[in-house]
Parts: structure tokens; C-alpha cells; sequence
């Protein structure tokens, strides 16, 4: 019977004080697996001595496969490049912090040969500060709310798929990737595991604030039309406005208050023309944003260099 094939599937950037560890400890764990493997490397433009490392690793260990992008992508991207030049008959997508550690891999390979296409390792408990904890309670909380696209709860980076998981996956072409969302519109047969998670290894996470809010901004916009539709209602919120200010305005007049007519009913005509505007404009930009997203066409990500990567694979 033949072997079932693995590829591991690491976009990588400026991690040179973690990636011989990460080597270290994943060979240690896959050699004893009756399974052949891959690495799929890809570098998202660092600018350290990461590539260098795994270069050097690479002509002692033939396993690691590098793929070098030309410039600093973003980690979707890099992780689209990734899944592309991956061949094996199940992927596993993991960071080489070592936060989701090695030792879990035997247990995706079991429950995915249950006949999944898909398995989610969700942590135990997140290894990060109270701040970070509460940004991705509320993040996620409201991503689920308002795309309904239901993401397990505490779900890690390590993951495994099939193949032709993969194959429907990179299907997506749109440019505004927002990875984990990509994974729910492709549907089919998913389950989740419990995964401890370790502290990092070494060195600092890439992953700052400007990041995070960027990936929020990413999900919101890509997979929902609230933004769009928040213009909408505040449209509609200027129109109330303007009409129940000039009904009490009028009922001021009448039966109050005596002062100079003119301002305050052209005060609020301005208010309603605003809200006029800002309704259109919601309605209008709910066309241009689907159109905007399907229209630009331009390849997902560009490669400087290929080690250990055969031409027929690019």
C-alpha cells in the first residue's frame, strides 16, 4: 500500500531564531510516521538571514522546498503560495513559532483519515496577553455576527486539509484574502481538536497591532457589506433627524417660541440632503464594492526564486 503524503505547508518571515528548532522538533515527530513529507517554505520578504538558513538546510535535506516571494506580501498571500506548490495527499498549515507544537501532528493525521476534509486544531488556552485575549474575543465574536460565516471558537493556525480540499480552495482568486474565511466558504466535511499551545520559542511576533486591525478591516470588508450598509442606516438616521427637528421646530413656531424664520428650516434641509447622500451612496457603493473586488485581477503573489522546487511545479 502506498505511503500517504504530507506537506507542511510554513510561510515564514524574519524567523531566524526559530526555524532550525522548528526543523528540529517537526523531523523528530514526522520520522516516526509511516508517512513521506514535505516542507513548503515560503518566505514573505524577510530581510534577515531566514532564507539563508533554510537554504543552507536544503541541500543537506531535499524534504525542504523553498519558495521566495519577491516582496513582503502579507502572511494570506504568503500561505496562498504555500498551498499552491504543497503536493501531498493531506496538508498541514502551521507557523514555525512553535506556539502549536509538533507533537500534535500524529493526532491531525488520525482524524483526518476518518475521512475529513478538513480539521481545525483549536487551542486549550491562549498563550497571550489579557489585551490580545480580548481583541480576538471581540474580533472574532463579531466577525461571526456580522458574515455568518461561523468560525470555530479559539481556533489555532494549525490546521490540516486534503488535497482536493486545497484544490477548491485556491479556486478563490479574489485579492482581499482573509484566509480563515476562504476555509469556510469552501465548506465540505470539517471537526476540530484541542491542541496545547507553548509559549514562542524565540524571538517576536510579527503579527502587531496595525496587523491585527488590518486582518479585522480584511474579514469585514471581504466577507460582509456591513460598512456599506451602516452608510445606509446612517443615512436613514439623518433623514429622522432632520424631519422630527423640523416638526418640532414648526411646533416651536406655532404655539412657543417667537424668533427669526429661515435658519433653522435651511439648517435642516441640510441635514436631510446629507442623509439623502449618504443613502444613495450606501446603496450605490454596495455595487462598486462587489464589482471592486472581483475587478482588479491581478496575480496573487510573485516569486523571486524556487529551491528544491521542480519547473513544472511554477
Amino acid at each position: 500500500m502506498t505511503k500517504k503524503t504530507l506537506s507542511l505547508a510554513v510561510p515564514v518571515y524574519y524567523e531566524q531564531e526559530v526555524i532550525l528548532q522548528f526543523l528540529k522538533e517537526t523531523k523528530e515527530v514526522l520520522d516516526s510516521l509511516d508517512v513521506d513529507y514535505e516542507y513548503i517554505f515560503v518566505d514573505d520578504g524577510s530581510k534577515d538571514n531566514t532564507v539563508q538558513i533554510l537554504t543552507e538546510a536544503s541541500k543537506t535535506n531535499e524534504r525542504i522546498k523553498i519558495v521566495v516571494l519577491s516582496y513582503n506580501h502579507g502572511k494570506a498571500f504568503a500561505a496562498t503560495a504555500a498551498f499552491t506548490y504543497a503536493s501531498g495527499d493531506y496538508i498541514l498549515y502551521m507557523d514555525p513559532d512553535l506556539q502549536d507544537p509538533p507533537k500534535e501532528i500524529p493526532r491531525f493525521l488520525e482524524t483526518i483519515e476518518k475521512g475529513y476534509d478538513l480539521v481545525w486544531g483549536i487551542r486549550k488556552e491562549k498563550k497571550d496577553s489579557f489585551i490580545n485575549r480580548l481583541y480576538s474575543k471581540i474580533f472574532w465574536g463579531t466577525l461571526n455576527k456580522y458574515t455568518g460565516l461561523e468560525i470555530p471558537k479559539g481556533i489555532a493556525v494549525m490546521r490540516m486539509f486534503t488535497k482536493s480540499f486545497a484544490q477548491n480552495l485556491l479556486a478563490y482568486k479574489e485579492t482581499n484574502r482573509f484566509v480563515e474565511g476562504l476555509f469556510m466558504k469552501v465548506g465540505m466535511n470539517y471537526t476540530t481538536i484541542e491542541i496545547d499551545q507553548r509559549e514562542r520559542f524565540a524571538g517576536t511576533t510579527k503579527f502587531n497591532f496595525k496587523k491585527k486591525m488590518q486582518l479585522a478591516f480584511d474579514a469585514i470588508f471581504d466577507f460582509s457589506e456591513l460598512p456599506l450598509k451602516f452608510a445606509v442606516r446612517l443615512g436613514f438616521l439623518f433623514i429622522l433627524g432632520g424631519i422630527f427637528s423640523l416638526i418640532l421646530l414648526a411646533i416651536e413656531k406655532i404655539f412657543f417660541i417667537e424668533y427669526q424664520t429661515g435658519w433653522t428650516s435651511t439648517i435642516s434641509l441640510i441635514i436631510i440632503g446629507i442623509g439623502l447622500q449618504l443613502f444613495f451612496l450606501g446603496i450605490v457603493s454596495l455595487y462598486i464594492g462587489r464589482i471592486y473586488r472581483e475587478s482588479k485581477n491581478r496575480p496573487l503573489f510573485s516569486v523571486k526564486e524556487y529551491i528544491n522546487i521542480h519547473k513544472d511545479k511554477q
